[in-house]
């Protein structure tokens, strides 16, 4: 089976978030053809282990979850094309190649296949993984193979997401004096966003760009009556060189001047950022055979979960990241060619971790 002829394959198996266990199946079914191959099948996840006597372990990582979209797959003009395609179905077609090809490895090497990546956190196959047998996780480095177009990006920026609740009297709204719009109190919050300027920080020769965004806005109950109760939903991008704590306190600071006693903040949501790592040698090793300078990542990706297991990792697959999650997404079959060598020629090089 060709890469092109099993990314296609792996596009037309649905596996919204939630829904992963018969493109697991197949995977399973695939992985255990290799026999140097040790694997686990926990839960919808897919853990496949080399257990040989090499020194070091690289652990190659790709979640098998999409969002929702159009089913239906099409193979035209060197593309894959349909929902998960490049995000990142082609990637875990490299890995599957890889995985049950017989490859003079230099390390051993944990590929990990796992659901629930595009939803809430609480919910990752990873942390599913790890409650089971944490030992699968371990490696010297990880690549997780995010959608990065063959080029390293970075770590990745923590997430944070509060709500702000602000209050008023309710009140008809022929006569407005009687009350207090509550929809009315967020203009100062929201201008105090929209005003935000996004914060840059260097980190290993890669500049990560905070951002601060407006997410979501509730308010009032119906046409003729003055909103009592309004929330503003805001998001917060982290660079690696502060915590999410920090980025929590950062937005107290932001929102306080705007808070009255019967108003509040809530933490919604955090997640922890990642650093660079560039300075471990087999992600400087990754780098220089991408033959581009690494990037940083933006978003957030487990490329956290690993550092926060004390596992160097960055994000590096196939596919166009400015793709992902839209309609028509593709990969191109050069780009998981290129991908699949890449992956090659750093599994197979001498693993230096000092």
């Amino acid at each position: 089976m060709t890469l092109v002829e099993r990314a296609a394959r792996y596009v037309e198996i649905p596996s919204v978030s939630g829904t992963e266990r018969a493109l697991a199946d197949e995977v399973e079914r695939e992985l255990r053809t290799a026999p140097s191959l040790e694997v686990t099948r926990i839960g919808d996840n897919v853990v496949a282990r080399t257990t040989g006597s090499r020194q070091g372990r690289v652990v190659v990582a790709g979640h098998l979850d999409t969002v929702p979209g159009d089913p239906g797959v099409e193979v035209a003009d060197g593309e894959v094309r349909g929902l998960g395609a490049c995000d990142m179905k082609g990637s875990l077609a490299v890995m599957t190649e890889l995985a049950i090809e017989d490859l003079a490895l230099s390390s051993e090497v944990t590929w990990i296949y796992y659901v629930c990546e595009e939803v809430a956190r609480e919910r990752s196959g990873l942390l599913e993984v790890a409650a089971r047998d944490e030992a699968l996780l371990d490696g010297d480095a990880a690549v997780v193979c995010e959608p990065t177009g063959c080029v390293v990006e970075a770590g990745c920026q923590g997430v944070v997401r509060v709500q702000l609740e602000l209050s008023g009297v309710r009140a008809h709204t022929a006569r407005p004096w009687r009350g207090r719009n509550a929809v009315h109190r967020l203009t100062g919050p929201l201008s105090a966003v929209a005003a935000y300027i996004p914060r840059h920080v260097e980190l290993d020769g890669v500049t990560y760009a905070e951002q601060l965004q407006a997410v979501e806005v509730t308010g009032g109950i119906a046409g003729n009556v003055v909103p009592d109760r309004a929330t503003l939903t805001v998001g917060l991008r982290v660079a690696p060189d502060r915590t999410a704590a920090d980025g929590v306190a950062q937005l107290r600071e932001l929102f306080e001047p705007y808070l009255e006693p019967k108003d509040s903040l809530t933490v919604l949501d955090t997640a922890e950022p990642a650093p660079p790592s560039l300075s471990h040698p087999v992600l400087q090793r990754l780098v220089a055979l991408t033959g581009a300078p690494a990037r940083a990542k933006l978003g957030w990706t487990d490329v956290a979960t690993f550092a926060a297991r004390g596992v160097p990792a960055a994000n590096f697959g196939a596919g166009d990241p400015e793709l992902a999650h839209h309609a028509g997404e593709f990969v191109e079959a050069a780009e998981l060619e290129r991908c699949g060598e890449t992956l090659t020629a750093l599994l197979t090089a001498a693993l230096d971790s000092s």
